[in-house]
């Protein structure tokens, strides 16, 4: 009776049948090396004889391909890593690489100190990388080793195809929206300043601003709540007559309204709030938030499926973002 009676088969078992070295008949499974035709004769004819199924993630690291894609997200703490957004990156990233035998591992990289990737770059069990909350910082620290089996989530550069959102475009949409409403006294809470796909909504509220001739109210924000809450009271103190509030986040337009109603402010009677991303929470909330899509784990898919085919990405992909309309605006 086989060995394959009582237990899946091993590569040991495989060469026992063939009557080769181990190396030789990993060497012929894993389709690198030389090995003579015999060998390759032998080596297969044992495979199929004993019903062996290679494990994936050996086979990997035979060919160099590594066993893990790494989730690398950049942020001024550990914290970053508790974000849900980062969670449903990973979440969407895994539902890819479960079936290539892939494992995703998470990874904080320190804001200012990039040194991380080169350690990624030197593991020969990462099989590659998504960058999260991309810096030009972070790019121009990507060692050549990780090129071609690095993508970024965010910004890219010519070495690091990007896959993001065109929250310029969603924030777009979310501010005509306003406007087409009467709002004319229209606030926004930023994102990170250091975040430089953050920059694409602010420059979509500026442009739309000086095109209609309205003034341009901007808030420091961190994705948040509770920066959100506290830019509520700020532009309610410094512009009185704000009849509008667009955050960057819908965590952070929550915090506003929540804001508001500390201050006795109605919404959307007084003052409107709008997000982006619509999350789940968005059209359960009393008013619903009037949102903007952000398809999170199609971009987390498109990533990491471009790093398991190996095959060139486009420099840039922006999945598109609409307007989702509900009552707080």
């Amino acid at each position: 009776m086989t060995a394959a009676a009582h237990r899946p088969a091993t590569l040991e078992d495989v060469a026992r049948v063939a009557g080769v070295s181990r190396s030789t008949a990993s060497r012929v499974i894993a389709g690198t090396g030389f090995a003579s035709p015999a060998a390759r004769q032998q080596v297969t004819a044992a495979v199929d004889q004993l019903g062996y199924v290679p494990n994936p993630a050996a086979r990997a690291l035979v060919r160099g391909g590594g066993v893990r894609l790494v989730v690398a997200v950049l942020g001024t703490s550990a914290a970053v890593l508790e974000d849900p957004y980062v969670h449903q990156v990973v979440g969407s990233a895994a539902r890819v690489c479960t079936a290539a035998g892939v494992g995703v591992a998470l990874h904080w990289l320190p804001l200012g100190d990039p040194r991380g990737l080169d350690q990624l770059g030197g593991d020969r069990t990462v099989c590659g990388v998504i960058l999260v909350n991309t810096t030009e910082d972070m790019l121009d620290a990507v060692p050549r080793s990780l090129h071609g089996r690095v993508v970024s989530i965010g910004i890219g550069s010519a070495a690091v195809p990007s896959f993001d959102v065109d929250n310029g475009a969603g924030s777009e949409a979310v501010l005509r929206h306003l406007y087409a409403t009467g709002r004319r006294r229209i606030a926004m809470v930023t994102g990170p300043r250091w975040l430089p796909c953050a920059q694409r909504p602010v420059e979509a509220y500026r442009r739309l601003m000086r095109l209609v001739g309205l003034p341009e109210r901007e808030l420091p924000g961190d994705f948040t709540a509770a920066r959100g809450r506290l830019a509520a009271g700020e532009a309610l103190r410094r512009w009185p007559d704000v009849d509008a509030i667009y955050a960057i986040s819908d965590d952070t337009a929550l915090g506003v309204i929540a804001g508001l109603r500390d201050a006795g402010v109605r919404v959307p009677g007084d003052v409107a709030v709008a997000g982006f991303d619509d999350i789940p929470l968005a059209g359960m909330t009393a008013p619903a938030l009037t949102t903007a899509s952000h398809p999170v784990g199609r971009i987390a898919v498109a990533a990491a499926t471009a790093l398991l085919d190996g095959r060139p990405a486009a420099p840039e992909t922006l999945f598109p973002s609409v307007l989702v309309a509900r009552a707080s605006a």
